[in-house]
């Protein structure tokens, strides 16, 4: 069974943003899409740039970085460059607190880069 951990307050993360929490040493990004929480890795597989400096419209969250775009909901992969999901966490609000629980899928620091061989 998950272990679920305290991360923030339902009043810290606002409808349509995105808080950055610790847990375990993964970067979580909390979103809250209309009033309901989803927690991502805060990773984008194509390059591994923070997600959370992204912008979040609806259940989507762009990577600032080459344009990304992954639904929250279901950590999918909505547009190029990004090809592979995002791991999604489980979520539970009881009262006013938000728990997170991991999941065993990571990410990894180098996926979406590729080498190119020399010639």
């Amino acid at each position: 069974m998950a272990e679920f951990h305290k991360v923030a307050k339902t009043g810290e993360v606002a409808p349509g943003e995105v808080g950055v929490y610790e847990v375990d040493g993964h970067r979580v990004a909390l979103c809250n899409v209309d009033g309901e929480f989803h927690a991502i890795e805060d990773v984008c597989t194509h390059d591994a740039g923070p997600l959370d400096q992204g912008e979040l419209i609806g259940s989507q969250i762009k990577c600032p970085r080459h344009g990304a775009k992954f639904d929250v909901t279901t950590g999918k992969a909505l547009t190029l460059p990004a090809v592979k999901p995002v791991p999604r966490h489980e979520v539970k609000v009881e009262g006013d607190d938000v728990y997170v629980a991991l999941n065993e899928a990571k990410v990894s620091p180098t996926m979406g880069r590729r080498r190119r061989a020399r010639r």
